[in-house]
């Protein structure tokens, strides 16, 4: 029997992909980087490389689970879990860990976001690999931290704190701090003390540990999901999920378990990591033209306008003047025209237009 197993988070509305991004339509589910594969259909198979496709569960909204059924026909229904209500990170994973548990209590998991850019693949998997080997032998709780290239305001970090020996890994550190988004000064404090990394959101762990973690720094969650044992992989598990969900407090694993916990590891490594979580990052990882534009559609003009973002349907056609530093999308009827810097403001633009025109633009 194969102990390893993926599960992929994949239940995220993306909002601040909006307006390419909607709730109907997530982030996950859209082919925005232009490989002919979505971002699920990326990480699905990045992992499919060391994990048997029977060992995948995807955790999504139950309004997506037949989104991701179209887009992996591989995984059975069994194995995309769904959802009632967004309640975070913590009890996403809870639901996998006890699920699992119920066929296979030795087994190590990998617990991935759906949608990260990895530009190194074969680095990326040797270094899951080493992960892997080291909760396999450990009762250890392991994340990926990526060495920063520049000082990011929009991802966490992580300080790494003495070396851990273990199969003659240099890269291997017991965990000293995490820590949230931080400002530009901060940032670059971070960047210049050589200490900190970026925290990727990749977990690796086996499963006694994590259920372990959850019975001492999460007890009432590990409770609520821990009596559904026998009731998973049975008719009754939809109706029991559905109730504990309504019970359930919503946290992140980070807050929850692993920013508590004192058996925390983090691999560090580089491997060609972005969280494409906006339109920044995606300009960021995308090619430039001349001016430092990145354009996505046919028919597009463009006359003394840089370093701007642009992704518009083929159909239309578009003349821009003028421009510089800016964010410009059409999907479904909706323009979105921001400042590159201020693109932290489109999820209250999203909520804006929620309130005064409807669910139909979000």
């Amino acid at each position: 029997m194969n102990n390893t197993y993926c599960v992929i988070m994949a239940g995220g509305i993306g909002s601040r992909f909006w307006p390419l991004s909607r709730k109907t339509m997530p982030k996950q589910f859209l082919d925005i980087l232009g490989t002919g594969r979505t971002f699920l259909q990326q990480t699905f198979d990045r992992f499919s490389k060391i994990v048997p496709k029977e060992n995948f569960y995807v955790v999504t909204s139950v309004d997506y689970k037949n989104l991701v059924k179209e887009q992996l026909p591989e995984l059975r229904c069994d194995q995309i879990l769904s959802e009632p209500l967004r309640r975070n990170t913590a009890p996403c994973i809870a639901y996998a860990a006890n699920k699992i548990k119920t066929f296979n209590p030795r087994a190590r998991l990998i617990v991935a976001p759906s949608d990260h850019l990895i530009l190194k693949e074969e680095e990326f998997l040797k270094q899951i690999r080493n992960g892997l080997q080291f909760v396999s032998e450990n009762n250890a709780l392991l994340t990926l931290g990526i060495k920063p290239s520049r000082p990011e305001t929009g991802y966490g970090y992580i300080q790494v704190g003495d070396q851990a020996s273990f199969d003659e890994l240099t890269n291997l550190f017991q965990v000293k701090t995490f820590t949230e988004k931080p400002d530009l000064k901060m940032a670059e404090i971070f960047l210049e003390s050589g200490e900190f990394f970026w925290n990727s959101g990749i977990f690796l762990w086996s499963l006694p540990s994590i259920l372990a973690a959850f019975d001492k720094y999460l007890p009432e969650v590990a409770l609520l999901f821990s009596q559904g044992e026998h009731l998973y992989n049975t008719p009754d598990e939809t109706a029991f999920i559905n109730k504990i969900y309504s019970e359930c407090m919503g946290i992140s694993i980070d807050y929850g378990i692993m920013e508590k916990s004192d058996n925390v590891f983090v691999l560090t490594a580089d491997f060609g990591w972005s969280d494409l979580g906006t339109w920044g990052s995606l300009y960021e990882n995308k090619d430039k033209d001349e001016h430092g534009n990145v354009i996505s559609g046919a028919n597009i003009l463009t006359y003394d306008t840089r370093n701007c973002i642009v992704n518009l349907p083929n159909e239309k056609i578009a003349v821009l003047q003028g421009l510089d530093g800016y964010i410009v999308v059409e999907s479904n009827n909706t323009l979105l025209v921001c400042r590159r810097e201020d693109e932290q403001q489109i999820r209250q633009f999203v909520s804006d237009v929620r309130l005064e025109k409807g669910e139909n633009y979000v």
